[in-house]
Order: C-alpha cells, then structure tokens, then sequence
C-alpha cells in the first residue's frame, strides 16, 4: 500500500484503481469487499464504506441485480463475497 492519499475523481475510479492494486498485490484476479474497503482505508479514501460497497456489489457487477439508473460491467460474483474484474486491470 505504499500510495498516498488518491486523488478523488469520483468513488467508481478509486474502486477500480483498488482494485487494480489489490489483484496485483495477490497476483490473482480475485478480491473481496474487504480487501478493497481496507485498500481504500489506507490511501486516504473519504468514500464511505456503504458508497463503496455498492459500487463493488451492485452498480459495477455485471451479474447482480440492476437496481441503478447508471451500471458498469466491470466485475463479475464469483462467490460469497468474492469477485473477479472483467477487465484484468
């Protein structure tokens, strides 16, 4: 985690940049919530933890429910609380 403070460009880019860091770090394209929440802790995020876990679980999963005006395939469930990005960012 050896970021600074992320510069704030709207929480779905934080998320994905998160993202991006933790698959890196694991050398594996799979993640949990918690490990993205305890990323973004580290480097500063101001996003609330509810924002982002909406973000990872709903609006950018391609396989939950569409509950959303706006929703991205970024993500993909492949678990209980496990993910994969469909991007291998």
């Amino acid at each position: 985690m050896g970021d600074s403070v992320i510069k704030r460009n709207g929480c779905r880019e934080e998320v994905l940049l998160a993202i991006s860091a933790v698959i890196k770090q694991k050398g594996r394209n799979s993640f949990t919530v918690t490990e993205v929440l305890h990323y973004l802790k580290g480097v500063g995020s101001t996003y609330k933890e509810s924002t982002i876990r909406t973000q990872i679980s709903s609006r950018c999963c391609s396989n939950s429910p569409n509950h959303h005006a706006t929703t991205y395939r970024d993500l993909e469930r492949i678990g209980a609380g496990v993910y994969r990005s469909l991007h291998h960012i």
